[in-house]
């Protein structure tokens, strides 16, 4: 009896465990738009295990930002350049149109960036 409960707890912990990684090969996923308020959004850079480790806030266009994080295309807009606001690493980028999300952040783009 208590093998049969300890395996069936093994099997209901492992089937209720989530291993989150997104973009796979890729080195960075760029999440959606969100709306924090009064005109004011956030993208955030996510790792491959959805650990936000950048990102920008601001009222403005992300392209057009003065830190110069991202380098963006013209119409239609992408991402081509990251630049790592901690650390200052320049990247450049190609897009992976991978359909993820990181929680209820969609990923818009996972890019394969190597150090310019």
């Amino acid at each position: 009896m208590k093998i049969l409960i300890l395996t069936f707890c093994a099997v209901l912990f492992l089937s209720t465990s989530k291993v989150v990684a997104i973009c796979a090969g890729t080195v960075y996923g760029i999440g959606n738009v969100i709306g924090i308020g009064v005109g004011v959004n956030r993208w955030n850079i996510y790792d491959n295990n959805c650990k936000v480790v950048d990102g920008v806030t601001t009222d403005l266009n992300p392209c057009n930002q003065p830190s110069g994080i991202f380098a963006c295309s013209g119409s239609p807009i992408y991402y081509y350049g990251y630049v790592n606001s901690f650390t200052g690493t320049k990247y450049n980028c190609g897009r992976d149109n991978t359909t993820e999300s990181c929680g209820s952040d969609i990923i818009s783009v996972c890019l394969q960036c190597v150090p310019s």
